[in-house]
């Protein structure tokens, strides 16, 4: 920031100062060549011809320099057949015409015919009363003078542009530096952080970083809860594991005669709480992302024909809007529906239906089957971990608590209460709408 700001700040002066320089110079030659101009003037207007057909001032000129030999001011008047009048300055030299030409206009240049004195020159060719001659009028003056003023406005602007560069250079890096100080502050407190010595950006900051160290914080508090997550997870998935396989080590100790049934069984409890936990952790990883959307009625047909192939006795019914679309991955999706249609068709009575009911900020859906239901003091309890209220039917007693867990990640809900229509058990699982359908 600080070279790009230094490369800016020396193309804009020297561009500036170029600019300048030119005006300057240009006011400078102006006002000598308007001095020069006002001298040929009077030169023209104190001109005559005597009886002798020679040119004569009938006043003096004013300026002494031009009576002082070499003095650096010089005129001249010269005409094709006439001797050249020239003023005292000159002495014994003459000054030389600019190339030929046939107009009467002033002619401003600049002159190298003295090698020890460049002359700024003025010209004009004049036409006088009583005479048919074209008179050359000239009048010279060392560059000296002007060279240095020239020089003198360059040297000023030189070092004025310099001090302003180094100052600006300078103003561009402290506001660069004290601008980025509190990044330093931030990267202070990061390092603090990753050695444990604090565990969040707490130290004041200006207005400018505040929304970025709270978007750190926010992202530390989320990979903390994360972290605890993922600690509880596999301290869950371990304590799950752990009764499965003291089962199998006690049986297969004592050899006992039902140990492959033993094995079997308590194996696939294991993969029901691997498959479990692995649901968890693909919704976690998968959660917030922008683009989970997954419509809902293709996920209620695919789980309408797996389940009805399972139980064929079991009729299903859906209904409600079938351009609804959530916030979910579509796996996440048809395993929530999937655990919870096969409860209702595996617990129920023979009839589930199933209601797609849109809001404004979330999609509910309704599974509600026509079976004994749960009574309302062991509906909380339902959701535990290996909680099952008929333990004649196969199953982990895993179903209810993969929807609820699933449905949090996703900032959803599941809920159970009683179906009007039915009799039997009503589920309410509330997942995030997403404006997209598609």
């Amino acid at each position: 920031m600080i070279g790009i700001a230094a490369a800016w700040i020396i193309v804009l002066l020297l561009g500036g100062g170029v600019a300048l320089d030119r005006v300057l110079v240009n006011a400078v030659t102006r006002n000598f060549d308007n001095q020069l101009e006002y001298t040929l003037t009077a030169m023209i207007a104190s001109a005559e011809i005597d009886p002798t057909g020679e040119v004569f001032f009938n006043r003096p000129l004013g300026d002494q320099r031009f009576l002082e030999p070499n003095s650096g001011l010089y005129w001249q008047i010269s005409g094709v057949g006439h001797e050249d009048f020239t003023s005292r300055s000159l002495w014994d030299r003459a000054l030389e015409q600019s190339e030929p030409h046939d107009d009467l206009e002033t002619h401003l240049y600049d002159s190298n015919q003295f090698a020890d004195e460049p002359l700024r020159m003025v010209e004009r060719s004049v036409t006088l009363p009583d005479s048919e001659v074209r008179w050359t009028f000239q009048v010279g003056q060392s560059r000296e003078g002007l060279d240095a003023q020239v020089s003198e406005i360059r040297s000023i602007l030189i070092n004025s542009f310099l001090l302003l560069a180094l100052g600006l250079i300078g103003m561009a890096a402290l506001q660069t530096l004290y601008g980025l100080w509190p990044l330093r502050k931030i990267r202070k407190a990061i390092g603090e952080m990753r050695t444990g010595q604090q565990k969040r950006v707490s130290e004041p900051m200006p207005n400018e970083v505040t929304p970025m160290v709270d978007e750190l914080n926010e992202l530390l508090d989320h990979n903390e809860k994360q972290a605890e997550e993922a600690r509880r997870h596999a301290g869950n998935l371990a304590h799950a594991l752990k009764t499965p396989l003291t089962v199998i080590m006690n049986s297969a100790t004592a050899k006992a005669d039902d140990l492959a049934d033993t094995v079997i069984r308590e194996s696939g409890v294991m993969r029901r709480q691997v498959d479990h936990h692995l649901a968890r952790a693909r919704a976690v990883g998968r959660r917030g992302h922008a683009h989970s959307r997954s419509r809902v009625w293709p996920s209620l047909q695919a789980v309408e024909r797996a389940v009805g192939r399972l139980y064929k006795h079991v009729r299903i019914d859906i209904d409600g809007d079938k351009d609804a679309a959530v916030s979910v991955e579509r796996q996440d999706l048809d395993e929530m529906i999937g655990n919870l249609v096969e409860n209702a068709a595996k617990y129920g009575g023979g009839s589930v239906f199933v209601t797609v009911e849109p809001g404004d900020e979330f999609v509910e859906l309704l599974i509600e089957d026509d079976g004994m239901g749960i009574p309302a003091e062991e509906r909380q309890r339902i959701f535990d971990r290996g909680a099952r209220l008929d333990t004649g039917k196969p199953g982990t007693g895993l179903g209810l608590a993969i929807v609820r867990d699933v449905a949090e990640i996703y900032h959803g809900t599941v809920s159970l209460e009683e179906s009007e229509d039915l009799g039997g058990l009503m589920v309410r699982l509330c997942l995030p709408r997403s404006a997209v359908t598609s």
